[in-house]
């Protein structure tokens, strides 16, 4: 992959973070309102000079495991829809919490560039239960549907842990990008909003490298513009929420200022 689709070669992607979607249970009842706020933080986060977005269901918990019914994919695919048609930058899904090919099937459909998969190969055990790898079909959907969306999948993705095997094994690189064919992978820290922990992301940074598939690095959490220059220093790009969000609360909305400040420190 690289980062070629960004335009830079270490892009900052900034998250669009929808509100509850019609059928979870915090749902407020106003579609057109989730709709606007999407449009309204996108456009924030373009004004604010970031490289590209990710929209996603993050209002929809508690989180279907790996297949959201067909109503969500229908939601999704409006809101990105929206999104892509406001902005001029590349814009990525992820379907919480590991619907992979709901996320490919929205990206495919609205135009959208990449999608994020938290769980690609391998297994992890979270709130939502054991959570397995898909792989084997997300890559094959891809060429059934005759699609260019690139794979960003997580290793270690926060609010995990490994089904088995004691502590983290950056060969888990290997079996995401050579066996699971992803076109980059993102390290993450143990939740939203938390700190990488940088020893793992230099290992997983290591061993990308040594693979030589051109597989970049993604810091997927806890960016902020004290630590964003010096990521990516070691990341190929960062995915940048909490940070870019009025009070620093995931749950706000966009706060050009902030994300200003984060691009500037990022070298932008």
């Amino acid at each position: 992959m690289n980062t070629d689709v960004f335009g830079v070669d270490t892009p900052v992607v900034g998250m669009v973070h929808l509100a509850p979607l019609p059928g979870s249970p915090r749902f407020a009842g106003d579609r057109r309102t989730i709709h606007d706020r999407a449009v309204a933080d996108a456009e924030t986060l373009e004004a604010g000079g970031v490289d590209g977005l990710v929209v996603e269901n993050f209002g929809d918990a508690p989180f279907y495991p790996d297949d959201v019914p067909k109503h969500v994919v229908a939601e999704m695919t409006a809101a990105v829809s929206s999104v892509v048609d406001a902005v001029d930058l590349p814009v990525g899904v992820n379907v919480l919490r590991n619907d992979a090919d709901a996320a490919l099937s929205v990206a495919a459909a609205t135009g959208a560039a990449f999608v994020r998969v938290n769980v690609h190969t391998g297994a992890r055990v979270t709130d939502q239960g054991v959570v397995e790898g898909q792989a084997h079909e997300t890559i094959r959907l891809r060429e059934r549907l005759g699609s260019d969306v690139r794979v960003l999948a997580d290793v270690d993705v926060k609010h995990s842990a490994p089904l088995g095997g004691d502590g983290f094994d950056p060969e888990v690189v290997a079996e995401t990008v050579e066996r699971g064919l992803a076109d980059g992978v993102i390290v993450s820290g143990a939740g939203t909003g938390h700190a990488v922990d940088t020893d793992r992301l230099a290992a997983v940074v290591t061993r990308s490298a040594e693979l030589d598939v051109g597989a970049p690095v993604f810091v997927g959490s806890g960016v902020t513009k004290e630590t964003v220059g010096e990521l990516l220093t070691v990341a190929d790009g960062a995915i940048v929420g909490t940070a870019l969000k009025r009070g620093g609360r995931t749950t706000n909305a966009v706060d050009e200022q902030r994300v200003k400040e984060l691009v500037a420190a990022a070298g932008r």
